[in-house]
């Protein structure tokens, strides 16, 4: 009789079949997660791998003479109320956008409309249906924090995009910009009372959204009350962070995306960075589109 210690073990050829089994469901998973991340890094402004973060609630890309670039807690609608900063999820554009210089840098106590290129202005808003008011705001805060922080490399087209989305460039439910950046009648959303949005107490009394039970996302920009209490900047140069001046919303929104020193020309950057202004896959491509169609002009 055959020593059973000799013949072979009836339990090996089913763990092999098992460890294959599970490395042919190892390498479909990774397949999949593959193709996930490929199919949202083609989201990003200017579409290239190699390069390359929405209503901010808490908290533009490179720009070098002769090259141009291319935000806020929930959207005026309520869609994105109370999901961005404050929660440290929130815009901002890939370095893979590419185009004509807005302008030179002034010093930084001058306002920010001031810093384009009239030229430049003329021919991108004539090419991007973006009001040339608008657009100042935008290409002046991309100039400026390329001043203030050279490493964040945010563009203007990403500020646009999220200022397009958020407001129409102030111009929501009939608001309009006027020549000193101001919106008026101020653009404020509905209350994040946690029937259609996350519940979000007040924080300021009502100071800037008028109400002193739910707090509001307030200004072009779309930014809660408590961060703009944090992270809130004076674009204008007038002395005032006001959230209904885009000059100083743009701003604002262009120090909260680089925050925490992202570098925007990168793909990981990027999407980190949107994420915190509004931390939804459906924003990211909403950002993402607009933001590659304003780059495109030139």
């Amino acid at each position: 009789m055959t020593d059973p210690a000799s013949e072979p073990s009836p339990v090996a050829p089913r763990t092999r079949r098992q460890w294959l089994a599970l490395a042919l469901v190892g390498v479909a998973i990774v397949g999949c997660v593959a193709l996930f991340a490929g199919a949202l890094l083609a989201t990003m402004p200017g579409g290239r791998r190699t390069a390359g973060p929405h209503g901010v609630s808490s908290a533009p890309d490179a720009v070098a003479s002769g090259s141009a670039g291319d935000a806020a807690s929930g959207s005026t609608d309520g869609s994105g109320g109370g999901s961005g900063a404050d929660s440290g999820v929130g815009s901002g554009s890939t370095g893979s956008d590419s185009g004509t210089s807005p302008g030179t840098i002034s010093p930084a106590s001058t306002g920010i409309s001031s810093l384009a290129d009239a030229a430049w202005i003329a021919r991108v808003a004539a090419g991007t249906g973006i009001p040339s008011r608008a657009l100042q705001s935008y290409a002046g805060a991309e100039l400026r924090l390329a001043q203030e922080q050279p490493g964040c490399r945010l563009r203007w087209s990403t500020l646009a995009a999220i200022g397009s989305v958020e407001s129409g460039h102030g111009s929501h439910d009939g608001s309009v910009l006027g020549a000193d950046g101001t919106v008026a009648p101020a653009i404020i959303s509905i209350a994040l009372d946690g029937r259609t949005t996350d519940a979000i107490r007040d924080s300021d009394g009502g100071a800037l959204d008028g109400d002193a039970r739910w707090d509001r996302a307030v200004g072009p920009m779309q930014f809660l009350p408590s961060t703009w209490a944090r992270f809130g900047a004076d674009g204008s140069g007038d002395g005032v962070a006001d959230p209904q001046n885009l000059d100083d919303a743009a701003l604002t929104a262009g120090r909260y995306l680089c925050f925490d020193g992202a570098d925007l020309a990168t793909d990981a950057g990027w999407i980190a960075a949107i994420a915190s202004y509004n931390d939804t896959l459906d924003y990211n491509h909403l950002i993402a589109d607009a933001a590659k169609r304003y780059a495109r002009v030139r």
